[in-house]
């Protein structure tokens, strides 16, 4: 008879029920009459309690209340003057018992992996008196496991790695599932593992879960992936038992198990000439079965013509050998070149060395091709020189180039005039000759850096560029220059000696650094004796000589020769101060001259105005011409009085008893006389406050 799900449970907990009764007493409560006894050395009352446990089947799906035992005591007659009453866990709610005869009744299902047992409290009191006729005692029901659990692999689905090429049985991963079941009662959680998908190439070991290599030499590079399924069965495996199964994704792991292989033993690639240095020629690529680390390579070049000429590095992204220029490229020099190239493991294992050498060799031929390239000069610079005063149309020097390609055509020259805006230079188109165009003035531009044009006659959008520097080189041509405008001030009571002016000189010409200037007065401001110039070759001193407006005599300085000087009278003009002193050197300077509209008895302006120049002559032709020259200016003067005067030039030599020709004191002496006040007396005193007075217009600077 084929029995039904329900049928079957029933039929299971009957059997169940059948085992447990027949294992233990009767499940009632019974009363021993029996007096107590006693044991030597130790009193002890027998209880008149005697209990067993009492066991229910869980998942018990019938109609009718489960029945679970019977509680009974030896009070009971039978006569139903004794009741029985239940408390505790469940009582009233899952357990009821009938209070006449004592049978308890489970009237719900039960479920041993919700509630194992069940601790109760039973009762038994006098019908009439309510009294309990025994003491009250405590019992516990405990809730029979049946298998109503599979297996369950709690962490599950499982991923894991083994490398590839392992031995067979290691080791790849352990599986686990648990049973709610009780573990301590019969085979209902006792679990054993088997393999459903994933054979021959693994296995599991039935007891552990722990899954194991099943085959030798499995290739990463064949299959990288397996899925197994992996099932559990509680009841020892033994028919009837449940199951639960679960999934396991396994990997192989790479390992260097494949040498790097070029796929061809040759490789061709054509480059231009004219590609620049460092850039990428060709990428070459070994094969290699693995990934990762393992597949990491190495590429070097071990032999051929082009050593120095091309290197090859590696692209750690792709594993590419990457080969570069290093020097530039001329096909009229050499059209092609041939490499031997190897590529190598950066990693081997030692374990798979027999399956060959982890590296591999090929061939690379680089054909250079032509390229149409601009001339080429025969320098990369040109200095040249040229003086400053070269005519117009001098030739400077050349310049030359030339078509580097094999069909050598020929060169036209040009300058790129944006590197001589000015026009000053010219080449010539066929020969390469640079003549000046115009007037060079090296203080201007010292030197003029131009670039010429070499273009190809045949292709004219080749050209090449040369680079000329042309050094203009200096004449003297141009005077020296005061370093700037003086003008100078000096107090009425300057110490003799004092310095009140420091001038010094340029010169645009070089050497910069290295000119020897001499100083001197010109012949005009040399005729003042209140101010003499010192000359260092350098700069120049300004010096107060003479003390103005003083009473005390005039002393000379022993060192200075009064024969150096020259002494003029107006005695009929201005009269005893309309003296002068002249030093003697400056009559000696070539570059004297003297302004024919200065009066001779007003003390002149310096003036710095270029001057003729005087030729060497001797000092009595000096003498004479100087003397000539002041009749001359005294016959021309506009400015001069309308009066007869007299000068008188005389030279006694040094020590003379006379001294002075004159008593009078002149404009230089020491009088403490004062006429500014003249200016202010309106026009008729101007022309006598222009010679007498001392204001701004006639002091020195």
């Amino acid at each position: 008879m084929k029995l039904g799900k329900v049928e079957f449970c029933h039929f299971l907990q009957i059997i169940a029920l059948f085992l447990c009764l027949s294992g233990m007493s009767q499940a009632e409560l019974s009363r021993s009459r029996s007096k107590p006894y006693f044991q030597a050395g130790r009193p002890r009352t027998k209880r008149s309690w005697v209990w067993n446990q009492f066991f229910v089947l869980e998942e018990y799906m019938g109609s009718d209340p489960l029945y679970v035992g019977k509680l009974h005591s030896d009070v009971d007659k039978g006569d139903g003057s004794i009741k029985y009453i239940l408390s505790g866990e469940g009582a009233s709610s899952i357990f009821i018992i009938d209070e006449n005869t004592g049978d308890i009744h489970a009237t719900k299902r039960l479920d041993r992996e919700e509630q194992a047992y069940y601790t109760l409290r039973a009762q038994a009191l006098d019908r009439l008196t309510n009294k309990p006729v025994e003491p009250e005692s405590e019992f516990v029901i405990k809730i029979q496991d049946i298998n109503d659990n599979e297996p369950k692999f709690l962490d599950g689905p499982y991923t894991a790695g083994v490398p590839e090429m392992s031995p067979v049985g290691t080791s790849v991963v352990q599986v686990t599932a648990t049973d709610a079941d009780d573990p301590t009662y019969g085979n209902s959680a006792r679990v054993v593992y088997s393999i459903l998908q994933g054979q021959p190439y693994f296995s599991v070991e039935p007891k552990t879960g722990v899954i194991k290599t099943a085959l030798p030499n499995m290739d990463r590079e064949a299959k990288d992936q397996y899925l197994l399924v992996i099932q559990a069965k509680d009841m020892v495996g033994q028919n009837g038992g449940l199951s639960g199964t679960t999934s396991v994704t396994v990997t192989l792991t790479d390992v260097n198990d494949n040498p790097p292989r070029f796929p061809r033993r040759s490789y061709q690639y054509n480059v231009p000439e004219s590609l620049p240095v460092a850039s990428v020629v060709a990428r070459i690529k070994a094969a290699d079965a693995d990934v990762g680390p393992n597949a990491e390579m190495e590429y070097k070049i071990v032999d051929g013509d082009g050593l120095g000429v091309f290197k090859i590095s590696v692209d750690k992204d792709t594993q590419e050998g990457i080969i570069t220029i290093q020097k530039e490229l001329d096909f009229e020099a050499k059209t092609s070149y041939t490499l031997r190239i190897e590529a190598a493991n950066k990693h081997v294992d030692p374990r798979f060395l027999s399956l060959g050498p982890f590296s591999d060799m090929t061939t690379v031929k680089i054909i250079v091709e032509d390229v149409d390239e601009p001339p080429i000069f025969s320098s990369r610079l040109y200095p040249m020189e040229v003086s400053e005063a070269t005519q117009v149309g001098n030739i400077i020097g050349t310049v030359t180039a030339h078509d580097p390609d094999s069909s050598n055509s020929p060169v036209r020259y040009s300058i790129d005039r944006n590197t001589d805006l000015e026009r000053y230079f010219n080449i010539d188109a066929n020969s390469g000759v640079i003549t000046t165009a115009k007037s060079l003035d090296r203080e201007t531009n010292a030197v003029h850096n131009i670039t010429v044009l070499a273009m190809e006659s045949q292709n004219p959008s080749q050209i090449g560029r040369g680079y000329v520097a042309i050094t203009i080189l200096d004449i003297n041509d141009n005077a020296p220059e005061f370093a700037m405008d003086y003008e100078t001030t000096v107090c009425e009571n300057a110490q003799p000696g004092q310095i009140i002016q420091k001038i010094s000189a340029v010169d645009k010409d070089e050497p910069s650094n290295g000119h020897q200037f001499y100083f001197s007065l010109t012949a005009d401001a040399a005729n003042n004796h209140n101010f003499s110039l010192k000359d260092n070759k350098v700069l120049v001193l300004l010096i107060v000589t003479m003390r103005r407006r003083k009473k005390e005599p005039l002393i000379f300085d022993e060192e200075r020769d009064i024969r150096e000087n020259i002494v003029r009278y107006d005695d009929e003009g201005g009269g005893e101060e309309d003296t002068e002193a002249f030093d003697m050197a400056a009559l000696r300077n070539l570059n004297a001259i003297r302004d024919t509209k200065t009066r001779r008895d007003v003390t002149p302006e310096i003036q710095f105005l270029s001057r003729p120049t005087f030729k060497s002559i001797p000092d009595n032709v000096i003498f004479r011409e100087f003397i000539w020259e002041r009749l001359k200016e005294a016959d021309i003067d506009p400015c001069a009085p309308p009066y007869d005067s007299l000068q008188t030039y005389a030279f006694e030599g040094n020590g003379s008893v006379a001294e002075s020709l004159s008593s009078l004191d002149s404009i230089s002496s020491n009088s403490d006389q004062n006429y500014d006040y003249l200016s202010d007396w309106g026009p008729r005193f101007k022309r006598l406050a222009d010679m007498y007075g001392t204001g701004q217009d006639s002091l020195y600077s």
